[in-house]
């Protein structure tokens, strides 16, 4: 098969086809999605080495107990032990000795086949299109942040950055309260906002400050300073950015307005799909271009670019 690698440079190679180990099925991708951690990963990230990827919609080849053959799927990118003491906790997301999807230990989604737990998988409604199927991962993990913290219809929640994230955080908090702002650098990505609805500003326009809720999810350092600045008095931070560098912390100001900081990573499958089923979510506007797997190397390229938003591989 073909597939995508890292090793300190990305290329397109040929290689063997996975082989499913106990309990897992066998994928045929369809299409990909390039996500920010994949770019982070190319600058350092994780250390990662091998097949990229993590955001994807399939068609499921062989399971061990058949039941999803031959069905669309996507799929949970945190493979677990159910022994350790965080799968006992059903903390499964942290599980001490997991694999994650084209991340940590584990050959990705950039490929033409793919290897996941049965368990992991989730059939596609099929009123869902493939270049809306693959933002289920990433919509989850907007998803994820209503299950870390109430947010009611009189919460001000300001949600910075205008990225792929950033754009899904805002609509999914959205469907809790109006009184959201997205801040971001580019006109042209807010407007996409805009049109759903959603209140924008420029990130050099005022924010006021006092907001209960803030989430950082502009992809750069210099974010969380800003987002520190925005929350109010015993207020919640909700951490999205996954960036190789140090981030530095100004611990003072969180510790005297006893800011609650809330690390937030991957979220639940299911009400990410309900929503895409119902059109709640809007993602097709951010699909900027889509590559075939073989050009590969110009999708991540072009990934990088401020002027692109979503890039898809094709396989």
């Amino acid at each position: 098969m073909k597939a995508l690698v890292f090793d300190g440079t990305p290329r397109v190679e040929e290689l063997p086809a996975p082989e499913p180990g106990p309990g897992e099925a066998l994928v045929r991708v369809l299409s990909a999605g390039v996500c920010n951690t994949d770019l982070e990963i190319c600058r350092g990230y994780m250390d990662f080495h091998g097949v990229l990827g993590h955001e994807f919609v399939g068609l499921v080849e062989k399971t061990p107990t058949r039941a999803l053959e031959g069905k669309r799927v996507v799929g949970e990118i945190n493979c677990v032990c159910h022994r350790c003491e965080w799968c006992r906790m059903e903390m499964f997301h942290h599980c001490a000795a997991r694999t994650v999807l084209g991340i940590a230990g584990r050959p990705g989604a950039f490929a033409e086949y793919l290897t996941l737990p049965e368990e992991n998988l989730h059939p596609v409604p099929g009123n869902i299109r493939d270049d809306v199927a693959v933002f289920t991962e990433p919509l989850a993990a907007a998803f994820r942040i209503l299950e870390q913290v109430p947010v009611g219809p009189a919460d001000r929640v300001v949600v910075l950055g205008d990225g792929k994230l950033g754009q899904l955080c805002a609509q999914v908090l959205a469907t809790r309260t109006r009184n959201l702002v997205c801040a971001g650098r580019h006109r042209w990505k807010l407007d996409l906002l805009a049109a759903r609805g959603v209140a924008v500003c420029l990130e050099d326009e005022p924010v006021a400050p006092g907001a209960d809720l803030v989430v950082e999810a502009t992809g750069r350092p210099e974010g969380l300073a800003r987002a520190l600045e925005l929350v109010r008095p015993e207020g919640t931070l909700v951490l999205k950015s996954t960036v190789a560098e140090t981030i530095p912390l100004a611990s003072v100001l969180a510790v005297v307005n006893e800011i609650r900081i809330v690390g937030s990573r991957c979220g639940p499958f299911r009400p990410a799909l309900a929503a895409l089923a119902a059109g709640e979510v809007e993602v097709r506007p951010m699909i900027t271009e889509a590559y075939d797997l073989a050009e590969g190397v110009t999708a991540l390229a072009r990934a990088r670019d401020p002027g692109v938003m979503k890039v898809l591989l094709r396989m």
